[in-house]
């Protein structure tokens, strides 16, 4: 969001924009879907499409067209190979992106300060792009972005607003602050909750955008059932960890995980089972939670579970690696 943000502020000075908009790749693109970039007529520059001298050519290009005089939205394929007579980007990754060069004077400064608000307020709104320039509109019931292309005069692109994923992080103790604040670095809308409201790391957690003092006896109500939500549960103590489990276990979220020891997942399973909840019922689940990567300090902790967010959130994404050891 940071880009709209330096884009209203060059409005606002009679400064146009020219901006970069990543609307589909594929393969191994160093610029995903969504990726956005954008350049002024004063020279300055924020954000990225991928970075390298791809970025660096279509960057001079947007300068170019800035100092001619802003058109029409131009849509550029770049390839990263050097199979394509054409449109060769510079790089050798593989795959390709297509980026839009969109045109904003500042006639679209009340627009772009709607956006801002929007997203400023999580409200549920998607952004669609077409040649005739951008609108907002109501989210509806898609998620994520989509890409209708028929020719360089007939296409629509649209994605939601607040594109940031959601993570529950239920327990605001010292662990719930670091993880608040390494899942902030990483873009994701943060929802935290305590049935301590008194408790210093919850009450004083400025990384949250939202603190829920909860009832855990209730926590499902609260959190909601969204598949692509993250969920992280790190109570006080077992007893209470173990209540939060039971009321999220037959939701499907993007990403469930619980802290604890070993031993604390041992004696969470074998009670589970003594009161009749088949073991594949938690096989979905990432107990404990994060990846062996020998953290002790809630800092380190807070990395190895974002880590393992990471590795699932992405996972089906392209990422040029095979998983085997490189030979020639």
């Amino acid at each position: 969001m940071n880009t709209w943000h330096f884009i209203h502020g060059k409005l606002e000075v009679g400064i146009p924009v020219l901006l970069l908009w990543v609307l589909e790749s594929e393969g191994s693109s160093p610029g995903r879907r969504g990726f956005k970039m954008a350049v002024s007529a004063d020279g300055a520059i924020t954000g990225s499409i991928g970075g390298g001298i791809m970025e660096h050519k279509l960057v001079e290009k947007a300068r170019a067209l800035l100092q001619a005089g802003l058109g029409d939205i131009l849509l550029q394929r770049q390839y990263h190979d050097k199979e394509h007579s054409r449109d060769q980007s510079g790089l050798i990754c593989s795959g390709s992106q297509l980026v839009a060069f969109v045109p904003i004077g500042p006639e679209k400064e009340a627009l772009v300060n709607s956006l801002l608000e929007a997203y400023a307020g999580h409200h549920d709104t998607r952004i669609r792009l077409s040649p005739g320039g951008f609108a907002l509109e109501p989210a509806g019931h898609p998620s994520g972005s989509h890409f209708a292309y028929r020719d360089d005069t007939d296409w629509s692109y649209s994605e939601r607003l607040d594109q940031r994923p959601v993570i529950h992080i239920i327990g605001g103790g010292h662990v719930g602050l670091a993880l608040s604040q390494q899942m902030t670095l990483l873009g994701f809308y943060i929802r935290i909750y305590d049935n301590r409201p008194e408790l210093n790391t919850f009450a004083g957690n400025t990384h949250a955008q939202e603190r829920v003092v909860a009832d855990y006896e209730t926590i499902d109500a609260l959190i909601g059932d969204r598949p692509d939500d993250y969920v992280v549960i790190m109570t006080f103590g077992y007893r209470d960890d173990k209540t939060v489990f039971r009321r999220l276990l037959g939701r499907k979220y993007a990403y469930l995980g619980m802290m604890g020891s070993e031993s604390k997942v041992l004696t969470l399973m074998r009670e589970l089972q003594q009161e009749g909840i088949s073991p594949e019922a938690w096989q979905h689940c990432f107990i404990p939670v994060g990846l062996p990567i020998y953290s002790k300090t809630p800092a380190e902790i807070a990395v190895s579970i974002a880590a393992e967010i990471i590795r699932e959130k992405n996972r089906e994404l392209p990422t040029g690696r095979s998983g085997l050891p490189l030979s020639l």
